[in-house]
């Protein structure tokens, strides 16, 4: 707990609040912490009561998303409450099903975000709830159906969206390999293809992104979290709601240069309702 705590505020620490308070953050999940830590500096921990956490499933087939069975996720730092009473409500619309506990353990995509949450609003610790949900690869119509239905939730400022992701998975082990040469040293390709992408989200277009992904086929992991926020964000706007989004940060693993290498990248970024 203590060592855990100690390294979060020190990434805490070097970055500016410039974005607050955000009403959904992306931010990645592995070995990323400095790159996370601008993203949880947006978090308002005053007006923030609700904390919807959208990661993507790993370990099991999944075409919907699943809420998980327990009541309290655990942290080194203190125990996080999941929000029954929301999670009734979703439940109802039929849309959803249930995690196993096993899977639930397994998945880490939402448990890496657990301990930023519980950093980022300590100050109000008694008086928050958690919405985990895991998603599936869903279609794009699916991502649109989602995006509705989490809209009404977006729309209140007391509530924040935490999407998990990292972005690029580069190299042989991840069997991806997209490399344009113009942009020089592999790790450049990499950084040109992952801003394409970024810049495409910032427009707050899920079609456009759907379109990116189709043609460039970036292993963005929370690709299917990241196509629900666009839609429940372009929902919002439709009924007139004025929103930005702008990424923070970008980090990568390593600096791949040859064939043999590989990488993972790290983006983080917040949105704001003006």
């Amino acid at each position: 707990g203590p060592q855990l705590n100690a390294q979060l505020e020190g990434w805490l620490s070097q970055v500016q609040s410039t974005k607050r308070p955000a009403r959904a953050i992306i931010a990645p999940y592995t070995y990323c912490g400095s790159c996370a830590a601008h993203a949880y500096k947006q978090v308002d921990p005053n007006i923030t009561r609700k904390i919807f956490i959208l990661g993507p499933s790993h370990h099991v087939p999944l075409s919907r998303c699943a809420l998980s069975s327990v009541d309290i996720y655990r942290t080194p730092l203190y125990d996080l409450r999941i929000d029954q009473k929301i999670y009734g409500e979703l439940w109802k619309t039929g849309m959803f099903e249930r995690m196993s506990l096993q899977t639930d353990e397994d998945e880490h995509s939402i448990e890496m975000h657990l301990p930023y949450t519980a950093k980022a609003m300590e100050s109000h610790k008694d008086e928050f709830t958690i919405i985990p949900v895991l998603v599936g690869a869903l279609s794009e119509s699916k991502e649109q159906e989602f995006g509705k239905l989490f809209s009404k939730y977006l729309a209140d400022p007391s509530n924040l969206f935490v999407v998990s992701s990292d972005f690029c998975h580069w190299g042989q082990r991840f069997r991806y390999s997209y490399y344009d040469e113009s942009q020089g040293e592999i790790y450049r390709s990499i950084e040109h293809l992952d801003k394409m992408g970024m810049s495409i989200i910032e427009q707050l277009d899920p079609v456009s992104f759907s379109n990116y992904l189709k043609k460039y086929h970036n292993t963005i992991c929370g690709r299917h979290p990241i196509g629900v926020l666009l839609n429940a964000i372009n929902e919002l706007q439709k009924n007139g709601m004025n929103m930005s989004f702008s990424f923070l940060n970008y980090a990568q693993s390593s600096q791949c240069r040859n064939w043999q290498d590989s990488s993972v990248s790290y983006a983080a970024g917040a949105l704001m309702v003006h």
